[in-house]
């Protein structure tokens, strides 16, 4: 059981890694001190709900309803583009820094953290598809949890690790200066993001049109 629990661990951190808008967010959470481990905490339930999935089968969504990974892109795009734009909208405050920006009560943070962990369909495609897929070649479920609670565990490790690299950070980005760069740097790529997850959506239209021939 031990050896499953690892492949999950080490198949999560695997695809953890790439810089993403949920990575982001768990960072700029930190900067500012927005409830990083509300945030951090958040992101994980959404990572373990999406992996427990993925485990116990449900995968085959995608492949009966090709259109719900469609819609979940499309939402995915609009809301990455808006948040992006957003950020380069804050900078133009004459006082910005870590902390004056707006301040989120941590019924908000949660709001956000689910929207960044479940408006993105790399989520669904990393936890349910591909770890799941993963799982699928143990028949027995025990083995399929273990591999899945491996990977949760991962991503509970891994965005307290974003946290706490955040507050080491904070000195630094103290300054206005610095802070607006991050704001303007985190802005660009979220729409980047958005920008290559369009690409993603319209090859997943292309085939679904195909299929459907």
């Amino acid at each position: 059981m031990d050896q499953m629990y690892f492949e999950g661990f080490f198949l999560q951190a695997s695809l953890i890694f790439a810089l993403g808008a949920q990575n982001i967010f768990v960072l700029e959470s930190g900067l500012r001190k927005q409830h990083p481990l509300v945030v951090s905490f958040a992101c994980f339930f959404c990572d373990l709900v999406l992996i427990m999935l993925g485990v116990a089968g449900a995968a085959t969504l995608f492949t009966h309803f090709p259109f719900a990974k469609v819609t979940i892109g499309i939402v995915g795009i609009l809301f990455l583009f808006f948040y992006g734009w957003s950020k380069f909208s804050s900078v133009e405050e004459k006082e910005i820094g870590p902390t004056s920006l707006v301040t989120y009560t941590i019924k908000q943070s949660n709001l956000k953290s689910m929207a960044f962990s479940l408006l993105n369909p790399h989520a669904y495609l990393d936890g349910i598809v591909l770890i799941g897929g993963y799982s699928a070649k143990y028949d027995e479920l025990s083995m399929r949890l273990a591999v899945g609670f491996g990977a949760a565990a991962f991503s509970l490790v891994w965005f307290l690790l974003l946290t706490s690299a955040s507050k080491t950070m904070f000195p630094i980005f103290k300054c206005p200066k610095r802070m607006r760069y991050i704001m303007c740097t985190s802005g660009a790529v979220l729409i980047f993001l958005s920008g290559k997850l369009t690409m993603d959506v319209y090859g997943w239209v292309s085939d679904v049109s195909v299929a459907a021939k």
